[in-house]
């Protein structure tokens, strides 16, 4: 078996920091060329900066917590999750998280693409 793929496990002392975007932080589980996954922590009343994802098809799990996605022209168009819903963010959508709960939000982020995975931005689109 010496040479061949290999499942891997990646416990919570395992992950790393990921990239930082105000208001919310990420840990890297997995992290290759092509896909990203990871942990993201918004803390309750959060929000995040304003970012993107470049060239990523993002899908984010929500495992606990509320969690509020902003996005569109001036940040006009906003969706709500919880526990138990999936999102997806297509490339490029200039987006920003917000959690209106009164407890952390969980989220388990999956992403396909290549480049940087996260740009930070001044503003909405």
């Amino acid at each position: 078996m010496n040479g061949e793929p290999r499942v891997s496990r990646i416990s919570p002392e395992d992950r790393r920091a990921g990239q930082m975007t105000a208001g919310m932080t990420r840990e890297e589980a997995i992290s290759t060329d092509g896909f990203w996954a990871g942990l993201v922590t918004t803390e309750a009343g959060a929000t995040s900066g304003w970012h993107h994802h470049g060239t990523y098809d993002t899908a984010i799990y929500v495992v606990d917590g509320v969690f509020r996605i902003q996005f569109g022209a001036g940040g006009s168009d906003a969706i709500e999750a919880r526990s138990g819903d999936f999102l997806h963010v297509p490339p490029g959508v200039v987006h920003q998280e917000h959690n209106p709960g009164e407890e952390p939000s969980h989220v388990v982020v999956a992403r396909s693409g290549h480049g940087e995975p996260v740009t930070n931005v001044d503003g909405a689109a």
